[in-house]
């Protein structure tokens, strides 16, 4: 095994369990076949997360490996990453919530693919709206119960 050039231990606890995620950073990029063909390559990354359930006592592990154009700094890289899934996971719950993604069954073609990118158009629009202090699902509802509201959610009107 390489040895990382830097190394990082993050430990966090909440949601009745306990997470430790470790990042190592390999910036030595010698071993890859090419590595000038990655624009920006900077360093390969590891992240080997363990999640203990408190409830269950259930532990389980995964590692996740990336490619980053980032300095090999090994805190910077495990807080970055960690940013990104709680976006990801914060947008997943508002089209989840907001417009019952996960309840769709849109296969055929690229439906699935257009329904998601037109969520996503419709979520901005509904974000951007500081007109109605409702959450995403009563601004959609209000806008199917009230066209002036819909008309100015599109931009139709004042």
């Amino acid at each position: 095994m390489l040895a990382a050039d830097s190394v990082d231990e993050q430990i966090d606890c909440g949601h009745g369990r306990v997470e430790r995620r470790t990042c190592s950073v390999l910036g030595d990029l010698s071993l890859l076949d090419a590595p000038g063909q990655w624009a920006s390559l900077q360093g390969l990354v590891r992240i080997q997360a363990e999640r203990y359930h408190k409830a269950t006592g259930a532990s389980e592990r995964e590692v996740r490996y990336y490619i980053t154009s980032l300095k090999p700094d090994a805190a910077r890289l495990n807080a970055v990453i960690r940013q990104h899934w709680g976006i990801e996971n914060k947008l997943h719950w508002v089209l989840d919530v907001g417009f019952g993604e996960d309840l769709s069954r849109k296969r055929a073609g690229h439906a699935a693919q257009n329904y998601s990118i037109l969520t996503r158009i419709a979520l901005n629009m509904l974000q951007q709206d500081k007109t109605c202090k409702l959450g995403i699902h009563g601004k959609r509802l209000q806008a199917a119960w009230d066209h002036e509201y819909l008309l100015r959610l599109l931009g139709v009107q004042n």
